[in-house]
């Protein structure tokens, strides 16, 4: 009897709860074990026909949680594990030679853009940050033949701007040049960037792809095995960058109840953001579900089943009332780091420092599966007790 299931059969919400349906050939249990060995045993003939050589390159239990993030977002190249989200964009732009040239967006992941501006100038390696969202303002910023990548993250973080995948995946092609995006805020349940043109998609798997806030991991999936993925492939096995045994396997947990952990999370969030609305402490929301958001028309039309598990509150009455509301939370948790089963608020400026796009008055806030009412409740009374109600 074949153990596997066939993509084509069921529904990837049906294949990532069975971790694609796989058995352990030995003892038929139907959650695959923990493999920690770091050394194998060679043939007589000084082969390998298990496959397997050395752990830093490769490890059976990172391949079965690469299977099933490969399926959820249709990467027939296959996806790689990382020891963590920045190890996994890292590695993009370590594939990059001398004198090329990228484009990436001014809203984006703080610890990555100061990555991006330190160390790509030491390489040769060009970097303009434009806004993403603008399609005028990428398409100018293209050097057709030198621009080899092009960067987008989509919902950016923090302010959730949205970037048309599908545009900007054209503008970059017809330039020669590969679209990587950061889907993170968006997922797999949202978003499937390479059906819309992408090249690559990574994602921090610290985030909600895990959502328990107890693994730090990163993932790169590609439309297809070319040159430019081999090179990253041999930048993590040279640097020792995959995902331990340990963390895969909780990454692998994880998967089994994604979707209805991202459901849950983009359904409070919207609710969340509805219930914002009108609030006398609330300047302005942050969140390219409501139809008033200026990426709400993009958003509509490449997001499927809701808009993700972030938004951001800009706070009347500036930074110290959005500190002070943050100081105030009960439910909330202050605390770094998005996508987890419990809801968490940060003023991103303080982290982010004085370079920072972000206005000083936004609090970002990473929607949980609490109960959206407790949260709500929360948050407002939080609101008013920063501003003296």
């Amino acid at each position: 009897m074949q153990d596997d299931i066939s993509p084509v059969d069921f529904s990837c919400r049906s294949l990532a709860a069975q971790a694609m349906g796989r058995i352990d050939p030995v003892t038929r249990a139907v959650v695959m074990p923990l493999h920690v060995a770091t050394t194998f045993i060679r043939d007589p003939d000084n082969g390998y026909s298990s496959g397997y050589s050395y752990a830093r390159p490769d490890n059976a239990t990172v391949r079965e949680a690469e299977a099933v993030i490969a399926m959820l977002e249709g990467a027939q190249a296959g996806a790689m594990l990382f020891g963590s989200g920045m190890a996994a964009a890292t590695a993009v732009f370590g594939a990059l030679e001398p004198g090329d040239h990228v484009v990436a967006g001014t809203v984006m992941y703080w610890a990555l853009k100061r990555w991006l501006r330190t160390e790509m100038p030491r390489r040769g390696i060009t970097v303009d940050f434009v806004a993403t969202d603008d399609l005028d303002a990428l398409r100018a910023a293209i050097r057709p033949g030198q621009t080899k990548l092009v960067w987008i993250e989509t919902p950016g973080n923090p302010l959730w701007t949205v970037t048309d995948i599908a545009a900007a995946a054209e503008i970059a092609r017809s330039a020669g040049a590969r679209l990587a995006v950061d889907s993170t805020a968006a997922s797999p349940f949202h978003t499937r960037p390479l059906d819309l043109g992408a090249d690559i998609v990574m994602h921090s798997a610290t985030k909600i792809l895990n959502g328990h806030s107890d693994v730090v991991a990163g993932v790169l999936a590609a439309a297809k095995a070319d040159g430019f993925w081999e090179r990253i492939a041999g930048i993590r096995a040279g640097s020792g960058g995959i995902l331990g045994p340990f963390e895969a396997y909780l990454l692998m947990r994880s998967l089994r109840t994604f979707h209805l952990r991202a459901a849950a999370q983009s359904a409070g969030a919207m609710r969340l953001a509805l219930a914002l609305r009108g609030h006398p402490h609330v300047a302005r929301i942050l969140y390219p579900g409501l139809d008033d958001d200026p990426g709400y028309a993009v958003a509509a039309r490449q997001m499927r089943d809701g808009f993700g598990f972030m938004l951001s509150i800009r706070v009347a009455g500036g930074e110290a009332a959005a500190i002070g509301t943050a100081a105030r939370v009960r439910l909330w948790k202050r605390a770094t780091s998005l996508g987890g089963v419990e809801s968490l608020i940060e003023h991103r400026a303080s982290v982010e420092g004085p370079d920072s796009p972000c206005p000083p008055d936004l609090l970002r806030l990473s929607t949980g599966i609490e109960d959206p009412v407790d949260l709500y409740r929360d948050l407002d009374a939080a609101l008013r007790g920063a501003h003296g109600d």
